[in-house]
């Protein structure tokens, strides 16, 4: 009787280490949503982006993706980010979805212009650049380069 007594407190304090371990984490990797006012963008493709996403500016994670749908009259996609207050950024400020590299996650990059009018609360950016399909981009160069030794060949003959 007393050895389940035992489990169940070291099971009690492995969830306690457990949950400290996850606010902590939570807290250190800055992955709440930013509080600030909200932008929308509208993209071609946004593949990899998510709500939640990072929004980083230089590589400075200001803001967060908090919503994303699809135009039915355009069928573009429709993001709206929350962006720090503290920042103003430009009418003419671009937006790119970007990866972190060849297998990491995507974020919105945004890359301001040299306006002195600034973007508002419900604005939205006009100038974006959405995600490219990296199979697709692989699968033109392998078909090109297989595509121009087929000709090559033949002409040999």
């Amino acid at each position: 009787m007393s050895g389940n007594l035992v489990e169940s407190l070291i099971g009690a304090i492995v969830l306690l280490a457990a949950g400290a371990f996850i606010v902590f984490t939570y807290n250190i990797t800055d992955a709440g949503a930013v509080d600030g006012y909200v932008l929308t963008a509208r993209f071609e493709r946004i593949d990899g982006l998510a709500v939640g996403s990072d929004v980083r500016l230089s590589g400075i994670k200001v803001g967060t993706v908090v919503g994303q749908e699809l135009d039915p009259k355009t069928y573009q996609a429709l993001l709206k980010i929350s962006v720090d207050s503290a920042i103003q950024l430009p009418v003419d400020t671009v937006a790119v979805i970007t990866s972190e590299g060849l297998l990491g996650g995507s974020y919105l990059a945004l890359k301001p212009g040299g306006f002195d009018e600034y973007l508002v609360e419900g604005d939205e950016i006009e100038f974006t650049q959405g995600s490219i399909d990296l199979m697709s981009l692989i699968g033109q160069a392998i078909f090109s380069v297989t595509g121009d030794e087929s000709k090559e060949n033949a002409g040999q003959q």
